[in-house]
């Protein structure tokens, strides 16, 4: 029987439309060796699984979840009323606003604890939830670090 590694992320979003701008935070974490989940789940239009989800995601192992959606974007802020996990807002790009309307969506009220990104800001949610992971896993630490140092490393002195 294959070994697998325990879950740790969990990527939800509000719609297909959504996951091209969430796939950012599965590369992220692809490249940082974290491992993760993705599913599709509506606020509006999923409601039971929604709930579902955000009330077992601790037990089932993860870490942290990233919930990206566009226009009301109610998702993110709805998991994290659901669950004590760590919960990251990718308010995705709309067509009318730009992302304005998600992103001003996302933010909760006092005792709705949210982190958010900047508008389709998945790359920033997989290292913000990496470095969350980092600070009990030193494989996933020493990993951070060393994506990194490549990145200071790819920077240029001087322009050509």
């Amino acid at each position: 029987m294959k070994k697998t590694k325990p879950l740790k992320v969990s990527i939800v979003m509000g719609s297909q439309s959504d996951y091209k701008t969430m796939q950012l935070a599965e590369k992220t974490l692809k490249k940082i060796g974290v491992s993760f989940e993705t599913k599709i789940i509506s606020a509006h239009r999923t409601p039971k699984r929604m709930y579902d989800f955000a009330t077992s995601a601790e037990e089932k192992g993860f870490a942290v979840i990233i919930a990206g959606a566009g226009m009301a974007a109610h998702l993110p802020g709805m998991i994290a009323s659901l669950t004590s996990l760590p919960t990251v807002a990718v308010p995705c790009e709309s067509k009318k606003l730009k992302g304005l309307d998600s992103l001003l969506s996302c933010h909760m009220p006092n005792g709705i604890p949210l982190a958010v990104m900047p508008i389709n800001g998945a790359m920033n949610a997989g290292l913000y939830a990496v470095s969350i992971i980092a600070t009990f896993d030193q494989r996933v630490r020493t990993a951070l670090n060393r994506w990194k140092l490549k990145q200071t490393r790819s920077v240029k002195k001087k322009p050509k």
